[in-house]
């Protein structure tokens, strides 16, 4: 066998695959399940839940995990080779996944099924399929039929170039800073952007739009020149505002194809817009339910935004000698004010958390709360640095995760999780298929030998990844469609995510990940509680600007007209919303990659949807650590009761999967529907 991408013995040979492998691949991987289809939609061919799996979703599982492994590489090793190959084959994938999900033969083979028949997750997993077979245009006939499947091609073709754009805009800017500008920015970052200048025969110091190296610069540069250069280039990335060298990277276009074409697909399914297809599959019951519960939370956010920006002013004008702040000042002056108002700063803070202690703090509080071990592993990788490990528990192994921590050229931005396989008792053999996930971010790299230091926000990102990562390995359900992350309503699946991202708060899990880089010295606890005084710096303005993006992309999907300016509509929810001002020229939308190449159109308001489930979900761990304090004095018997608590919410949410209703889940852990008190009390804003 010397295809690779058609080799599924055990893990992807990632360090083989090659563009000129994925075009034959997806040929051969296609054709089989094309014969599985043909085999299981015959007349005599039993209506068996296990026998369609047996053949049909043996082989439609090749295709997904060999596709899932081009896609991958293309996110984080994108090439023009690979590119190019990636492109050739997305049509006919996408044809091939629209064509399944629409067949009619497949649907009535599934609605002859006796659910009687089936355990409790193959009836979950059942109900979701008879779902899906009607959202992918299933009851559709003729020309209908053909209409949506010629929608579904053309919409992933432009989410792909929607991605590169975004992709190709931010790695081709490169600013060349001079000494007389750089004032204020941190060492380690101008260490890297001299070395990015040096390698490339310039002089000066290589500032790009990449995370580690824009957000420095905004939060710290001292010149505003130097700030309002950055955050232009930054703010129209992939625009027609854009500087006319990266015109050709321009989004507004495909951006108006791509809502147009989904206004049609929801039509054509029976509905008035596309956020009420987006709605069916999750637990808000209407958009209209999920814009009552942005701007509710939005009421009651402004208070504390507009103390927010009042404060921010005032100390510009009182303390910095700025008497009208623009949009690029804002960071630099919130950096400023959080110094003189908590004594300390975010790059004093960073400089205890080098990368591998961070990450062995993590895997501690991960092994403790969860009763596993997290091991080093083996497997072939894409690129030097990315890391495997596996995780077991009373021995046995239970999942395993690549982590993919530096940003490079090439890799998209941002950070993710994402399947590689899931856990599955399998069809054809009879054995227990193990899940294997992805968890992708974008940190600084070190420099001078020195280990990589990440910022208190990346450590915060690195346990949000994570907690995906556990709610699909730690999954205890045998059925693949609802095993894991799979079958869980999109607004619940940043539950475990955006619970992990509490234990950054704790002194008793940071005082274990943390190291400083020079010396060696843990964080002191009075820094520490610097840190949390000042954890709700600003959340009231953090707060309406997730409610902005989210009330965005719903109305986008709903009362927006796909042929009218969106920027119409973005200047409206700003108006309505936001507390800082954005210029004219502000383009945020046109690199907004959840809503249009990332799976969260007219679903944004997920993550603060979770929120709620998540802040409730972590208030239990708070109310047994008060009800239960350690007779001895020490934090014995808090321990106790978190893994105890630990425990319940591993069976509950982690384990259960999306074998049920993600609210059965949330009663299952907390015995009570979620409350928003958690949230806003973590907030600072109760």
């Amino acid at each position: 066998m010397t295809n690779p991408l058609l080799d599924f013995s055990d893990l992807p040979l990632f360090d083989r695959i090659q563009p000129e492998h994925v075009g034959p691949a997806v040929d051969d991987l296609m054709a089989k399940a094309d014969t599985a289809l043909e085999t299981v939609t015959a007349p005599d061919f039993p209506a068996t839940w296990t026998g369609i799996a047996r053949v049909l979703d043996v082989a439609t599982e090749n295709l997904g995990r060999a596709w899932g492994a081009v896609s991958h590489l293309n996110s984080v090793a994108d090439s023009p080779e690979l590119r190019a190959a990636y492109n050739a084959a997305l049509p006919r994938v996408t044809e091939f996944w629209t064509r399944l999900g629409a067949d009619e033969r497949l649907y009535a083979k599934y609605k002859a099924i006796d659910v009687a028949s089936l355990n409790a997750e193959q009836r979950q997993a059942h109900k979701n399929a008879i779902r899906n077979f009607v959202l992918s245009g299933a009851e559709l006939q003729g020309a209908d039929r053909e209409r949506f499947a010629q929608i579904q091609e053309r919409q992933a073709e432009l989410s792909q170039k929607f991605s590169e754009n975004a992709l190709d805009a931010t790695d081709a800017f490169a600013y060349y800073a001079t000494e007389a500008e750089i004032a204020g920015i941190p060492a380690d970052v101008l260490q890297t952007a001299r070395a990015q200048a040096e390698a490339e025969g310039k002089a000066g110091y290589r500032l790009s739009l990449k995370m580690p190296s824009y957000l420095p610069v905004m939060q710290f540069a001292a010149s505003g020149k130097l700030r309002e250069t950055l955050y232009r280039a930054y703010t129209t990335r992939a625009s027609d505002q854009a500087a006319p060298e990266f015109s050709k990277f321009d989004n507004s276009a495909i951006m108006k194809e791509i809502l147009a074409l989904r206004l049609e697909e929801a039509q054509l399914l029976g509905y008035r817009n596309f956020g009420e297809v987006s709605v069916v599959a999750k637990m808000a019951q209407s958009p209209d339910e999920v814009i009552t519960f942005l701007r509710d939370l939005a009421r009651r956010a402004r208070p504390y935004a507009e103390k927010d920006v009042a404060d921010l002013r005032a100390f510009a004008a009182g303390q910095l000698g700025m008497a009208e702040l623009q949009p690029w000042d804002y960071a630099y002056v919130g950096e400023k004010l959080k110094e003189a108002r908590y004594a300390f700063s975010e790059q004093e803070v960073k400089q205890y958390f080098t990368a591998p202690k961070v990450l062995a703090g993590l895997f501690k509080i991960v092994e403790t709360l969860f009763e596993v071990a997290i091991r080093k592993d083996s497997a072939p990788v894409w690129k030097p640095g990315v890391e495997f490990y596996r995780i077991e528990r009373n021995g046995e192994l239970v999942g395993q995760f690549y982590l993919d921590q530096p940003a490079r050229t090439g890799k998209r931005g941002g950070a993710w999780m994402d399947d590689v396989r899931a856990r599955w008792l399998r069809p054809d053999t009879g054995r227990l298929q193990t899940p294997v996930a992805h968890l992708v971010c974008n940190f600084a790299e070190g420099v001078g030998g020195k280990p990589a230091l990440l910022t208190h926000d990346d450590v915060t990102t690195l346990f949000h990844e994570f907690g995906h990562g556990l709610h699909h390995m730690l999954t205890q359900v045998n059925e693949r469609d609802v095993s894991g992350i799979s079958g869980v309503e999109w607004d619940a699946v940043e539950l475990p995510s955006q619970f992990m991202e509490n234990f950054c708060w704790e002194w008793d899990v940071l005082k274990h990940m943390t190291a400083h880089v020079e010396t060696g010295a843990p964080l002191p606890r009075a820094l520490f509680d610097k840190m949390l005084a000042a954890k709700n710096f600003q959340s009231g303005m953090q707060t309406l600007r997730q409610v902005e993006f989210s009330l965005f992309d719903m109305l986008l999907h709903t009362s927006h007209k796909p042929a009218d300016d969106l920027m119409g509509l973005l200047n409206e929810v700003r108006r309505e919303v936001a507390v800082i001002p954005s210029p004219p020229y502000s383009r945020t939308a046109h690199t907004f990659s959840h809503i249009f190449s990332g799976g969260y159109a007219a679903g944004y308001y997920s993550y603060k949807w979770a929120e709620v489930l998540s802040a409730d979900a972590y208030a239990a761990f708070e109310e047994a650590a008060t009800a239960a304090p350690s007779p001895s004095g020490d934090d014995g018997g808090k321990t106790t009761v978190t893994v105890e608590t630990g425990r319940k919410y591993r069976q509950a949410i982690l384990e259960a999967g999306g074998s049920r209703p993600a609210m059965e889940s949330f009663k299952a852990f907390r015995g009570r529907e979620p409350s928003i008190d958690a949230l806003l009390r973590h907030q600072g804003m109760a």
